[in-house]
């Protein structure tokens, strides 16, 4: 008969040690390696900067600022297609990186407004010389939908960010109300609310360049800080 001293030395039989690894070297072989995640900058202030440049153009030309309000504004085609369309669209797509789901829905779909506001310039798209034998109504009333379209959206937009700030709300307000007056001057064939669409455009474009300097002057490359009033 074994005591029990003799049975704590026994060896290990065959059957136990053919059984395989110990539980830890199991878990050794099942936790994946662990890596660093890369660095994502803060794509906000290239986003809302981007946005504010091409609609603090594009607003002085629609108020007529030192040029009638119905003058040619090409010259903003360039800038809507590159720095408020292309540069904001990648803008959005890093806000996707970073998990921010509310910036990246608002930088995409403003990159692409600029992006089509851009498009319309340009004659490989048919898109103004479309209309040329309509009356020039018919032409107004396409705009009113296009403006309409876009103030439904910013509308959407401006109620998702009723907890951010008080600068991205007061920057989604001012938006609204510019392209809800935009669209209304072309139903209406009004200048003069063309031109408090585009005055309010311009108060939406500072705005934006301010809630832009808020994001770039951060505690460690600043010395000193912009509020935006949190909403809670």
């Amino acid at each position: 008969m074994q005591t029990e001293e003799s049975i704590k030395e026994q060896p290990l039989s065959n059957n136990q040690n053919e059984a395989g690894p110990s539980c830890d070297q199991s878990l050794h072989f099942l936790t994946p390696p662990l890596y660093a995640s890369p660095t994502i900058a803060n794509p906000g202030p290239l986003g809302l900067s981007s946005f504010a440049v091409a609609m603090f153009v594009a607003s002085l030309h629609w108020a007529g600022a030192g040029l009638p309000p119905t003058s040619p504004s090409n010259v903003t085609v360039g800038l809507s297609i590159f720095y408020g369309g292309i540069i904001e669209l990648m803008a959005g797509m890093w806000e996707f990186k970073t998990g921010n789901t509310f910036g990246a829905t608002a930088f995409s779909s403003y990159g692409g407004f600029w992006l089509s506001y851009g498009a319309m310039s340009i004659p490989t798209f048919n898109i103004i010389d479309s209309y040329s034998d309509e009356p020039l109504s018919i032409m107004n009333q396409s705009m009113g939908f296009y403006f309409l379209g876009w103030a439904i959206f910013t509308g959407i937009m401006l109620i998702a960010s009723h907890r951010s700030s008080i600068g991205l709300f007061s920057m989604f307000f001012c938006l609204f109300i510019t392209f809800t007056l935009l669209s209304a001057a072309k139903f209406n064939d009004s200048l003069t609310t063309q031109v408090a669409g585009g005055a309010f455009g311009i108060i939406t474009s500072l705005i934006a360049w301010y809630n832009s300097l808020s994001g770039l002057l951060t505690r460690d490359s600043s010395h000193f800080l912009l509020p935006t009033g949190r909403l809670h």
